[in-house]
């Protein structure tokens, strides 16, 4: 055995996996480690039970968030203090996207594309209508991004890795191009952050947000995180304010005045229990690097996507064949992709699927290994060669596909 598949064999160890499973689905929620379990035992029958309100300051609670921030920091490449844990990715997009507006007055065009995710849409949308001084979302193919940066545009705002097909923007190029124009960045990370190698500092990439329950593996609705460039912290005010982004919270002044440093991006009291189990998720990627992760998730993507097309034609690859262009997800196209996939969890192999005929396939080498990917392409190919999913029970839709 190599170095590098001890190292996974380890952290394969780390997860509490369903015997019969194989999940393909880390891109959209990470499986449970033994260790958010332990914690969460910890932090109820021994922190909170026993100290009550003095978990505060004698478990570590007032300064979790932080904790959590400068852990993430360091898997994002970012220095320690330019990231904090905090609220979910919407709200985040929300406070840095006015942030990076009003650092750039007198340009009104926010810039996104149509492979990003809706929720950044959204909160696009929120920020334009608050404001109400006359900015604009405008949206372009992915392809066109590069080009419709120019002095016009006041905040380019992208996801790195698309959440349907798995295409990976370059950060680089459009980060550099941005600089050169006078342009703000924020990249929303959630379908990267912890599955690839990513330095936002050396880049000088302004803004950034991501999620604690994808790649990270925190659980359901885990804490989100957002990332500030260094030389802006100080000199950004949050729109969005509140008691716990305040430089002196128990003053308790009636007048607004923002921390100094990352901690001016917190807005209200954070939920310890999501943080903790977020906080002990992380450690597992103490004993790998996010180039060693990048490594394995590119072979085993290729391995899957070999074996995919060797037994199921049907299947139309929606993901880039260059790994330089992908993220750690597989994705393809089958009209009846809903069904396909509920086949699929009732045969053992986890996926997901998105509006209109997006079949996901999340690769994560942390706890998935060869023999995981053969065999799960193996069982793919089965249910489409013998059609097992065209059945009623497997095309009616639950509330979450």
């Amino acid at each position: 055995m190599t170095e590098l598949n001890k190292l996974f064999a380890a952290t394969k160890q780390a997860f509490d996996l369903p015997e019969g499973v194989i999940y393909l689905d880390g891109n959209s929620l990470g499986p449970m480690t033994h260790a958010s379990r332990t914690r969460l035992i910890d932090e109820m029958d021994n922190q909170w039970s026993q100290k009550l309100i003095r978990g505060w300051n004698e478990s570590g609670w007032y300064q979790l968030a932080q904790t959590v921030g400068d852990k993430i920091a360091a898997l994002i490449g970012a220095p320690k203090g330019t990231v904090t844990a905090a609220d979910n990715t919407s709200i985040n997009v929300h406070k840095v996207l006015s942030a990076a507006l009003a650092m750039n007055p007198g340009r009104k065009v926010i810039l996104s594309d149509s492979g990003n995710f809706p929720t950044d849409l959204y909160a696009a949308q929120g920020v334009i209508a608050g404001l109400n001084d006359g900015y604009e979302l405008k949206v372009v193919t992915p392809e066109q991004v590069f080009d419709a940066i120019d002095e016009s545009v006041a905040v380019v705002m992208i996801t790195q890795v698309d959440y349907c097909t798995g295409r990976l923007h370059d950060m680089a190029s459009i980060t550099e191009r941005a600089r050169a124009n006078g342009v703000k960045t924020i990249w929303d990370l959630c379908h990267s952050a912890g599955a690839m190698a990513i330095q936002l500092d050396a880049l000088q990439v302004d803004f950034a947000v991501g999620c604690g329950y994808k790649y990270f593996n925190g659980g359901p609705g885990a804490p989100a995180f957002l990332y500030v460039r260094e030389e802006h912290i100080n000199n950004i005010q949050p729109v969005l304010t509140g008691w716990m982004g305040h430089a002196s919270p128990f003053s308790f002044e009636q007048q607004y005045t923002p921390m100094q440093g990352i901690g001016r991006m917190r807005v209200g009291t954070p939920s310890i229990l999501g943080l903790a189990s977020l906080d002990a998720a992380l450690d597992v990627f103490c004993s790998v690097s996010m180039e060693q992760i990048r490594q394995r998730s590119v072979e085993l993507s290729e391995v899957f996507m070999d074996e995919v097309a060797k037994c199921c034609p049907q299947l139309e690859l929606a993901s880039p064949t260059d790994a330089g262009l992908r993220g750690s997800q597989v994705s393809y196209r089958f009209p009846q992709g809903y069904a396909v996939v509920q086949a699929l969890i009732d045969h053992g192999v986890v996926g997901d699927f998105r509006m209109p005929d997006i079949i996901r396939f999340g690769i994560t080498p942390l706890y998935l290994n060869r023999a995981d990917i053969v065999k799960a392409a193996q069982i793919i190919g089965d249910v489409m060669a013998n059609q097992l999913w065209d059945c009623d029970k497997f095309k009616a839709k639950q509330a979450v596909t």
